[in-house]
């Protein structure tokens, strides 16, 4: 499903270069639950980035089905990032729509018409068990995350990203949104990449998991193995 090839990149601040990235290659298999895990600093998250080309690496490439991503212009990116969904810490909800305007955001940017819109995201709102929420402008972190999840599988994405997903939440939140996760994963056979500092997130859900120290990929495999 994705296949990370010799990816470095390079920052470069003021006078001097930083190296975020270091020469990481990872498969990611189809259907995976796959962890990233590291320190603060680690480059988890410049990684993550890179895999829909929102950060360009300075050297190698990634390939997404098949794709390789760095023969693809601007337009053909737009196109495949549809499909290659993100969902943030920070959870990115626009404040001043209603949670059902939320989740139909995407869809309108996609030219969705505006009743199949609302339908889907009814559909989705009540896979994420907020149903009763969709006029609703005030949410807790949890519902806030939630809608996030909605969000992004109104565009059908075969791949969900997961940026640190659940750092702001707490620990019974974060399980909650973790089973979500999982029953997203296996209901819809999306295949999730989730970005974390938290070794308990990895064996709650993931399958495989890579460890990033340094900008460098330290180990990898299974998660009982590794």
């Amino acid at each position: 499903m994705i296949r990370i090839a010799g990816v470095s990149k390079t920052f470069s601040v003021k006078d001097n270069k930083v190296e975020a990235l270091k020469n990481v290659s990872l498969d990611i298999a189809k259907g995976d639950i796959y962890g990233i895990i590291g320190m603060s600093g680690a480059g988890k998250s410049t990684l993550v980035r890179c895999l829909n080309f929102l950060e360009r690496p300075t050297e190698g490439t990634v390939y997404v089905e098949g794709q390789d991503l760095s023969t693809l212009d601007a337009k053909q990116l737009r196109q495949l990032r549809k499909h290659v969904a993100m969902i943030f810490q920070n959870f990115n909800l626009l404040m001043q729509r209603t949670v059902l305007d939320n989740v139909c955001f995407p869809m309108e940017i996609a030219g969705v018409d505006k009743k199949t819109a609302r339908e889907k995201a009814r559909e989705f709102l009540k896979v994420v068990e907020l149903s009763d929420k969709e006029k609703a402008y005030q949410l807790s972190g949890g519902q806030k995350q939630r809608v996030a999840i909605a969000r992004a599988l109104a565009m059908n994405p075969t791949i969900l990203l997961c940026d640190e997903a659940t750092s702001a939440l707490d620990p019974t939140t974060t399980k909650s949104i973790l089973a979500l996760l999982k029953d997203i994963n296996e209901k819809y056979g999306i295949t999730i990449v989730i970005i974390t500092h938290s070794m308990e997130v990895v064996q709650e859900i993931c399958t495989h998991v890579a460890i990033i120290d340094a900008g460098e990929l330290a180990e990898n495999g299974t998660v009982a193995d590794v």
